[in-house]
C-alpha cells in the first residue's frame, strides 16, 4: 500500500508568493441595507462570519442588480477586507458558481492553473498562511486586510491533482458535519 501511495504522489511542493500565481480585485457596492426578498444572488462579507463555508454553492441573499457590480465567473476565492480581529479576518471561501454578485468589502482572488481554489481557501483559513495574514492585518477597533497583503503571502502547495484530492476530502468532511447538524 505504501509503495502505491508513494508512486501516486511525488511529495514535491512548490513555494511562491500568492501574487505570483493569482490576480486580485475587490467586490463592489452593496451592503446589508440593499438586501431584498428576491432578485440577483449576492454574497456580502458578513456571510463569511455568520454562515462560513469553505465552498459557497448556494446563496439565500438577494439584491437588485446595480451598475458596476462584480459578478462571479465561478472559482473565485473571497477574503474579507475588514473584521473585528486579525484572526477572524484570515478566512476565505470559494464562490463555486458563476452569476453570483460579490459585494463590497471582499477581496477577490482568481487563481491560475497551478492552484485549486478550494485548496487556496483552506490554506488561507488554516495553518501558516492564516498566521501570516493575521500578522499583516492592520487596525485596532476594525481590522483591515488589503489585496496587497494577500499578494505577499508565502504559499506552499503540492501538485494540482494532490490539491484537488485534499480539497475533496475537506469538502466531504464539511458535508458530513452539515448533515449531522
Amino acid at each position: 500500500m505504501a509503495n502505491n501511495f508513494s508512486k501516486q504522489y511525488k511529495f514535491t511542493w512548490e513555494q511562491c508568493k500568492l501574487g505570483d500565481i493569482a490576480t486580485f480585485s475587490k467586490g463592489n457596492g452593496y451592503s446589508k441595507s440593499d438586501l431584498a426578498p428576491s432578485g440577483e444572488p449576492i454574497i456580502l462579507y458578513g456571510r463569511l462570519y455568520t454562515n462560513y463555508e469553505t465552498t459557497i454553492r448556494n446563496v439565500d441573499t438577494f439584491v437588485e442588480l446595480k451598475d458596476k457590480s462584480v459578478i462571479s465567473q465561478g472559482g473565485e476565492v473571497i477574503v474579507p477586507a475588514s473584521g473585528e480581529t486579525a484572526e477572524d479576518i484570515s478566512r476565505a471561501s470559494v464562490v463555486k458558481n458563476q452569476g453570483i454578485i460579490i459585494g463590497g468589502d471582499l477581496n477577490v482572488i482568481k487563481v491560475n492553473h497551478l492552484l485549486n481554489p478550494t485548496f487556496l481557501a483552506l490554506t488561507i483559513s488554516n495553518g501558516e498562511q492564516q498566521k501570516e495574514l493575521s500578522k499583516r492585518a492592520q487596525g485596532k477597533s476594525v481590522v483591515h486586510l488589503h489585496n496587497s497583503d494577500l499578494q505577499e503571502v508565502n504559499l506552499t502547495f503540492p501538485l494540482l491533482n494532490e490539491q484537488k484530492e485534499i480539497s475533496s476530502l475537506f469538502e466531504k468532511m464539511d458535508s458530513v458535519i452539515t448533515l449531522h447538524q
